[in-house]
Formats: C-alpha cells, structure tokens, sequence
C-alpha cells in the first residue's frame, strides 16, 4: 500500500519540471537569486536591469508608495523608476531584508522589506524603508515579478509616513 501511495507523488515530483513546474527549493533558490539581481541593479540605477525582472506588456501592475498610486503596465513602471532616480541624482544605497518566498507550481508570493538612503540634488539624504509583497509567475523557465504592493505605515494619529517602518 505504501508503495502504491509513494508511486504518485514520485512521478509528480519527476515530471513536475516537464509541467512547467519546478520543485519548491529550485523556485526558491530562483526567487532569492531575481532579488539579488534585482537590489544590484537598483544600487546601480539600472533601470533596464531593473525591468528586467518585471512581466513585460500591460499585465504588470504596481502600487507604489509615490503618486500617483497604482501604475499599470511595464512601461509606466519604468518612466516611475526613472522619476525616482532623476529625483535623487546623488549616491544611494538600499539592502533587503526580511525575504519570505511562497513558491506554488508556476506562481510564488514574496515579501521582504528594503532600506537604506537616497541623496537628493542638494546633497541631503532621505533615509527610508520600505514593505515590499510581490506575485511572480514562472514564463518561459524565467521568474518575472507580475503585481507589486510597496508600501510603508502611517501613523494615525498625525497621518504622517513612517519612513522608517521598524518591525
């Protein structure tokens, strides 16, 4: 019995790749090393790189935490990063942390949070941290980050940001 129960879930595992699935540890391991790519190229103000870990075409979406709210397609997204680095001209330095990855079959959830410093025009710096939840889809053996939520808490009580959002 044992083994006819084993047999299923052995062949599953097996043709899992051939699904278009990979096992949970690789889509992990594929996930975390996205994000390295990804924090590389944001410390770089490489906003090619940058995009390049997004869905292409209109399926991406992005609530971001700078007006306006929410873009819509790959395009907005990267004219929003390339706003944001025009608006800080000066050196930056940002680091993830706190990375959790839910793979499942072809899609995976993610959250994490991004600190560090921008340095504006003048010469001043704005230290800030960010939350961060990703979905990402598997298309064509590459993961691709398809809906962003980029947040930070505010305060109630004065309706300000907390810029530095600590746990």
């Amino acid at each position: 019995m044992k083994r006819a129960l084993l047999f299923p879930s052995v062949l599953l595992l097996a043709c899992g790749p051939l699904l278009g699935q990979q096992p949970s540890g690789a889509a992990t391991r594929d996930i975390r090393a996205l994000y390295q790519g990804y924090m590389e190229a944001f410390n770089k103000k490489d906003v090619a790189k940058i995009m390049s870990f997004f869905v292409p075409g209109s399926d991406l979406f992005v609530f971001d935490v700078t007006p306006p709210r929410q873009h819509v397609g790959w395009a907005d997204y990267k004219k929003d990063w390339e706003d944001l680095f025009a608006a800080f001209p000066g050196p930056l330095h940002q680091e993830l942390s706190d990375l959790s990855v839910t793979p499942g079959g072809t899609l995976a959830v993610s959250h994490y949070v991004v600190a560090g410093y921008f340095t504006g025009p003048d010469g001043t710096r704005l230290t800030v941290a960010v939350r961060v939840t990703d979905a990402l889809r598997r298309m064509r053996g590459k993961w691709l980050i398809f809906q962003e939520h980029v947040s930070v808490p505010v305060d109630l009580g004065t309706g300000k940001a907390d810029l530095l959002s600590k746990p």
